[in-house]
């Protein structure tokens, strides 16, 4: 029977004529191309792109080959010249004129630094590029071109060589003369194209293709044409043994591309893509990748599967591979213990295979039974049981599909066509399935019989044949526990667990309760649905290994992925083997390697996902303690955190677990022990090493943590070690710790955090070094109207600052600034504000405790330039108040407009003040008030009251003192009108007196009261606030004095 190899095209690159093409020997997914365009491409068959391309000139490049052991293309062009490129770096290595003729062939030695290259020049000619590319050796013997030469790969210092002269000639690489010829009866009517050694160490062969349309198989050792393959119909161009499968490989300018048999010599298949002719063929030992080039451009096709053909028997750790028709066995017993060291995961295992013997069959499938005790061999449309121990035959047949069943070593079952189906029982015919589908397109062995039919798969039982299920997936594979009740149905692009309920389908098959089309309700639930494409895959215990296309090796545990090993190249999973506690895979080039894997570890999860916590509980003691990280990241998957907590041994894990469950003081537990660790690694090394950024960023999480449940010393600490100055900010601020602050803003400015520094020190009220901050960061012009603001003493200096630097750039804006010592008149109330500067410093240590805010918050929003007029003004009018006034006389007209103008600006300046806050009107008032609430308002109190007590003494009756020149007595008090719009009568001037003595009075109690305390107990305030709601109290005497003068005051009016 024909081979069944599927045939997928993987590339389709057009572009001019390619006369060569070469696949690149290795991982990299690469085709080379030479063109007679001049160029030179390199394809990327897996994304389909070019990636590379080189230009040789104008002249048509016949040939080109990869040197991988050096990095390198070697290219031959009909200027005939060869030329070597560099793949990786793109750059020249070396030209040079090689040939008298155009260039047909180039040809690499497999170890050896030799390049072969034949010519129209009817020679051959060796290169050894360790010599600089000096030709060693010429050999000559042709008498017409020589097309193509090929070494050897059973004795590589032979080659062999076609010409047009109809003759192939064998050279050794020592002699310059050919050993002999295969040429005349039996052998080629026309020119030689192109020829091949078989890849085999088993047959002498040598393949030939000539413009007579025909292929010859010959045996140099004989010299013997064993066979001609005939079905071109026009010159064949190229020809090749398949190093991986039984085929041989022939193009031809019909543009066609022949399969055929390489035992059998019967056609298979014909590949035609349209392409006009077929010029070169290109095939590679390590994949099924075949490269063709044609007249319109390159194809790349993947014949059959690259899988390797082997099985391994887990019970018994037998495994069993074909190599050719040669069927090997080794043993994998005691490897994680032999006496050359244990196994390193992911290294390449040094393994002695034993011959069982030759099967009549190519094999293209190899499984073992249920026990281990038989393997199946398939292929050619054959199969045939061996025993696997001694390989002698079973039973054979004929199927397109063989799987073996899961309950009995000798059952089995077969695909005989798309619409025939048997089952066997120890080995002898038991039952025909009756399809309920159009078609039976695939065969799934396990505990249930699976055929997939055309996009679904329906279930049989063993014993009867009877339908059970259908399920509408379109799988690529069936993987069954050994226990019968798991299933993995695999697809394209995901695979989904099933569990399977036995108990239900037997009873529905033995009362008859089964739906014909649907099958047996409720005999498959759903478990997971996990996203990931699986390669190869088996059942361990409960869980589920595979390998995946992303080059990984994971395996599922109650709907979680957790990955093995990463894997550096394409491989496939043979099993896991209990005894060895180890993963076994293959590569396509049959290396073995493996992974550990413990089954108690296995056995644990298996028994948290059933929620058995007393089995799993027993088996933890007997998990190595290294493994605990991964069981501590499979019962956080779980959602068991505290147990993953109370188990894990790697800090970061620790560390997030403690977060999340918010145990504060083992993750701050964590953080000093790493921290001793690094304290310790340092004093051994004596260097200092930074804590990185995970560390800093560990700190601030817990510092978080400990501010979000309350513990702010905690939060403190952790913002320390961090470094975090901003959440120190926030902290402090919100403490209204004071020190704290102070050495924050220190602690910020050796940082050279500008911001959290300038914070730090205004909201301490340490406004020189906020100053100060701002000047040694060039931010002059801020800095002068920072001064400006809270410190006018010092805007002259950082004036003289901005403007220096400005001069720099603009001297016209230098030029331009104002300075308040030389221009007053630009500056309003620049005095006062220098009073309140200095009441500002002499208030600013005073620091108000939280408790007062209630107080206080109403002094946040104080006009002190205001404020201080006010108080100002009420000590101008104490003083006039207190001297006599001057005789009534009419004042000139200057000193008219001038006293206008002053009321007039002192008109516009209570207009443009803000409205007083109750708490302003009490601090201005003369009345008796609560004791100050913030260190401003005690400044501005203590500062008015001394200002008061200094200027209003000498109207105190104890201490009255003369006057230094007597002054005539107004009969006016402060607050009357002017003398020119009022006249009082002389005998109010004692009741003047007398109110006057009143003010005093209630001056120096405003005094007393300004110089307490600011914090004060209860009582006192209470009582205080209740004399401060009390209307003022003004003599009698004056009352009526004011009511006499008509004076108007309003209501509330502050004194």
């Amino acid at each position: 029977m024909p081979l069944r190899l599927p045939i997928k095209k993987q590339l389709t690159a057009r572009s001019d004529r390619v006369k060569s093409v070469d696949i690149f020997p290795g991982e990299n997914p690469w085709v080379l191309a030479a063109l007679y365009s001049g160029n030179v491409y390199i394809w990327d068959y897996s994304t389909n792109t070019m990636i590379k391309s080189f230009e040789t000139g104008n002249n048509p490049v016949r040939c080109a080959k990869f040197i991988v052991r050096k990095q390198w293309i070697v290219a031959g062009t009909d200027d005939m010249k060869m030329r070597v490129f560099n793949y990786n770096t793109m750059d020249k290595v070396k030209e040079w004129d090689a040939h008298n003729d155009y260039i047909r062939f180039i040809e690499v030695h497999p170890n050896r630094p030799f390049i072969f290259s034949c010519s129209d020049d009817m020679s051959i000619k060796m290169w050894d590029w360790e010599k600089d590319f000096e030709c060693t050796q010429i050999f000559e013997g042709h008498s017409h071109y020589v097309m193509m030469l090929r070494v050897n790969p059973r004795d590589t210092n032979t080659f062999a060589s076609a010409s047009l002269d109809k003759s192939i000639k064998v050279w050794s690489l020592t002699t310059a003369t050919p050993h002999f010829s295969l040429e005349g009866n039996g052998g080629h009517d026309k020119g030689v194209n192109c020829i091949d050694y078989y890849p085999g160490g088993d047959k002498p062969y040598l393949l030939s293709g000539a413009d007579d349309r025909t292929i010859k198989i010959w045996d140099y050792q004989t010299k013997a044409c064993l066979q001609t393959l005939e079905g071109h119909s026009h010159n064949v161009t190229s020809v090749c043994f398949h190093p991986r499968l039984p085929l041989i490989l022939s193009a031809s300018e019909d543009g066609t591309v022949r399969l055929w048999h390489a035992t059998t010599y019967r056609p298979e298949t014909t590949l035609n893509y349209g392409l006009e002719r077929a010029w070169c063929i290109a095939v590679t030992k390590d994949s099924n990748k075949v490269a063709i080039g044609y007249d319109e451009g390159t194809i790349v096709v993947k014949l059959g599967n690259e899988r390797p053909v082997a099985s391994l028997d887990t019970n018994g750790a037998k495994l069993v591979w074909a190599q050719g028709h040669d069927i090997q066995t080794i043993s994998l017993k005691g490897l994680s213990k032999a006496e050359d060291g244990e196994l390193v995961d992911g290294e390449r295992i040094a393994l002695n295979p034993r011959d069982l013997g030759a099967c009549e069959v190519y094999p293209q499938n190899v499984q073992h039974n249920c026990n281990g005790s038989f393997i199946v061999v398939c292929g050619d449309g054959e199969y045939i049981i061996y025993t696997s121990t001694a390989l002698r035959n079973k039973s054979f047949g004929s199927a397109l599909d063989f799987v073996w069943s899961a309950l009995g070593s000798g059952d089995y079952a077969i695909r005989e066509s798309i619409s025939r189906v048997r089952t066997f029982k120890n080995f002898k015919e038991h039952k025909t399935v009756s399809l309920p589908v159009s078609s039976a397109d695939a065969l799934y062995g396990g505990a249930v019989l699976g055929v997939k039919g055309p996009d679904c798969v329906v279930f049989f039982d063993w014993e009867e044949a009877q339908f059970i299920r259908k399920i509408d997936v379109a799988p690529t594979a069936l993987y069954w526990n050994e226990a019968g009740d798991s299933l993995v149905i695999a697809t394209a692009d995901s695979f989904y667990v099933l569990k399977y309920q036995r108990d239900v389908v037997a009873q529905a098959l033995a009362t008859g309760n089964v739906n014909p089309e649907e099958g047996v309700d409720g005999s498959f639930d759903l478990v997971a649905t996990i996203n990931e494409k699986v390669v190869t895959g088996q059942w361990v215990g409960e869980c589920f290994l595979f390998t995946t296309d992303g080059r990984k090796l994971n395996y599922v545990v109650g709907g979680e992925v957790m990955t093995l090993a990463h894997l550096n190249h394409a491989m496939y999973l043979l099993g896991f083997v209990p005894k060895e506690d180890r993963v076994f895979l293959v590569d396509k080039a049959y290396n073995v390697v493996s992974y550990r894997l413990r089954l108690s570890v296995l056995s644990y999860q298996t028994a948290v996902v059933r929620q058995d916590f007393v089995t799993a509980n027993a088996l933890l003691p007997l998990i190595p303690q290294s493994e605990y990280g991964g069981v501590a990241r499979f019962l956080e998957s779980q959602g068991f955190k505290e147990e993953a907590l109370a188990v894990t041994t790697d800090n970061d894990q620790k560390f997030e677990l403690a977060i999340e469950l918010k145990r504060m003081e083992i993750a701050h537990a964590v953080l000093r022990q790493e921290d001793a660790t690094a304290q310790r690694a340092a004093q051994t090394t004596g260097l200092v090493v930074e804590d990185s950024t995970d560390t800093q960023s560990k700190w601030r999480r817990l510092g978080d943590l400990a501010l979000l449940n309350g513990d702010l010393a905690l939060a403190e600490a952790c913002a320390l070690r961090s470094a975090d100055l901003s959440g120190l900010l926030l902290l402090y601020s919100c403490a209204g710790d004071r020190a704290g602050m102070l050495r924050l803003a220190q602690q910020a400015r050796d940082a050279g955090r500008l911001n959290v520094g300038f914070v730090a020190s205004l909201l301490t009220g340490r406004i020189e070094d906020c100053l100060s901050l701002l000047v040694e960061h060039g931010r002059l012009p801020e800095a002068t109207l920072l001064a400006r603001t809270y410190l006018p003493s010092q805007v002259p200096a950082h004036l003289a600052l901005w403007k220096a630097d400005l001069k720099k750039t603009n001297e016209k804006a230098a030029a331009a600034l104002a300075d308040p010592a030389e221009y007053p008149n630009l500056f309003a109330d620049y005095d006062v504000a220098l009073r309140v500067e200095e009441m500002f410093l002499r208030a600013r240590e005073n620091a108000v405790p939280s408790s007062a805010y209630p107080q206080a918050k109403g002094d946040l929003d104080l006009d002190l330039i205001a404020l201080v007029k006010q108080q100002l003004a009420r000590q101008a009018e104490l003083l006039q108040a207190q001297q006599p006034a001057e005789a009534p006389r009419s004042p000139s007209p200057q000193v008219e407009a001038e006293e206008e103008a002053e009321e007039a600006a002192e008109e516009a300046a209570e207009e443009a003040a803000p409205a007083e806050s109750p708490l302003a009107s009490a601090a201005a008032s003369p009345v008796r008030s609560p004791a100050p609430a913030s260190p401003v308002r005690a400044a501005v109190v203590e500062s008015s009251s001394s200002d008061e007590e200094a200027e209003a003494a000498p109207a105190s009756p104890a201490k009255q003192v003369a006057p230094a020149s007597p002054v005539p007595a107004s009969p006016l008090p402060a607050w009357s009108a002017p003398a020119s719009e009022r006249k009082p009568a002389p005998e109010a001037q004692d009741d003047d007196d007398a109110e006057m003595d009143a003010l005093l009075a209630e001056e120096d109690a405003l005094i007393g009261d300004s110089a307490a305390t600011a914090e004060v107990d209860d009582e006192a305030q209470e009582e205080e606030t209740h004399e401060a709601a009390a209307p003022a109290a003004v003599p009698a005497a004056a009352a009526a004095q004011n009511d006499d003068d008509d004076v108007d005051f309003d209501e509330g009016e502050d004194w």
